[in-house]
């Protein structure tokens, strides 16, 4: 979905764009593909998806192009979604204090019940890559916030390869304890604070369970994990499975991002501890997961291993697989009833948890 008021035409945000993702969606544009599919290429593609998949290229990103990356053109769904019923207002930047001895951290927040006490709220890391992206609340979250009074608070944390791990981590896990240590203030109940995010968003979301369950006092109430970006060795000492990895975000691409976030090569031996939440076996303790998925997305299997890792540990997991679906896929095709059927899905787990 995008990240905008009335969702349709994707727009740049602040000084980078988005990439894919239930955070928004960023359509690379002809410069990033060698030539336009056909739907002959689209066998096995949801048909509800094919149209507005028609419309992109894949998300190819190096480090000879990463700044075309970031700042490439955006695209219109072939079926966007309409605007809300009642429109809701755009998300407002904030400035939260940093970590010792870190840098402060830009947010942008969107508060869904103004002078309310007592009420859930959730910390959202944007898509991107690792590499690209800014903050930003998707429109169908802020509907929910408004709906059920939520605090909403988007990171801009640092990205890779200009800031590799864990400045991220550090933003994000900084924006998270803010939330909790002014929660009166906030109006806040510390015991309904979800964190969650999209592609990079949810792999950056999984590090920060990891981080707030070892490094602080905070126990989120969920994670929303939606296509999570969380193995570095998938495309590089893992060949993805066939048919996955073929639209939007690709092997190559997903090399990239994780050796820029990692500061050294995907897949190797040795990357720095808490950085790849896959290669992680201490998960007891970790919040409630939602994690979803397509059938076609690059992440189908590490994020499928993921979840079953997670429940042999004995956190919940409510798991969703949609069939004949890519990486990105609701925000790309947000009208087929598999995306709309996916957004309600991880809505409602995240008010089943928070409220």
């Amino acid at each position: 979905m995008p990240d905008t008021d009335r969702p349709g035409p994707l727009a740049r945000f602040d000084r980078r764009l988005f990439l894919a993702g239930a955070a928004v969606t960023m359509i690379a544009g002809p410069a990033w593909s060698a030539a336009r599919r056909s739907r002959a290429d689209l066998a096995g593609v949801d048909p509800a998806m094919i149209d507005d998949l028609l419309l992109i290229d894949d998300m190819e990103v190096s480090a000879a192009d990463l700044d075309r990356f970031r700042h490439r053109p955006g695209a219109r769904p072939a079926h966007p979604a309409p605007p809300p019923a009642v429109p809701v207002a755009a998300p407002v930047p904030r400035m939260v204090p940093g970590l010792p001895g870190r840098p402060p951290v830009r947010t942008v927040q969107f508060d869904g019940g103004p002078g309310r006490r007592g009420r859930g709220a959730v910390v959202w890391m944007h898509g991107g890559g690792y590499v690209a992206g800014a903050a930003g609340i998707p429109v169908d979250l802020r509907v929910a916030a408004r709906d059920h009074g939520w605090l909403v608070v988007s990171v801009d944390y640092r990205l890779a390869p200009e800031a590799a791990f864990p400045a991220a981590l550090d933003d994000n896990l900084a924006a998270l304890c803010w939330v909790h240590a002014n929660a009166a203030t906030l109006g806040v109940d510390p015991a309904r604070i979800a964190i969650g995010g999209a592609s990079a968003g949810g792999g950056h979301a999984a590090m920060l369970a990891f981080a707030a369950r070892d490094r602080t006092a905070v126990r989120p109430a969920c994670q929303i994990l939606i296509y999570p970006m969380l193995d570095d060795r998938t495309g590089s000492s893992r060949p993805a499975r066939p048919d996955t990895g073929r639209f939007v975000w690709t092997a190559a691409s997903n090399r990239f991002g994780w050796s820029s976030l990692l500061g050294v090569p995907a897949g190797g031996a040795a990357v720095p501890a808490g950085a790849v939440p896959a290669r992680r076996t201490d998960l007891a303790g970790l919040p409630p997961a939602f994690v979803g998925v397509g059938t076609l997305d690059l992440f189908l299997d590490e994020d499928l291993a993921y979840a079953a890792a997670l429940t042999a540990a004995g956190v919940p997991v409510d798991l969703r697989v949609v069939p004949a679906a890519f990486h990105a896929f609701d925000g790309i095709a947000p009208q087929a009833p598999a995306s709309r059927a996916f957004t309600t899905a991880w809505i409602a787990r995240l008010a089943a948890a928070i409220g």
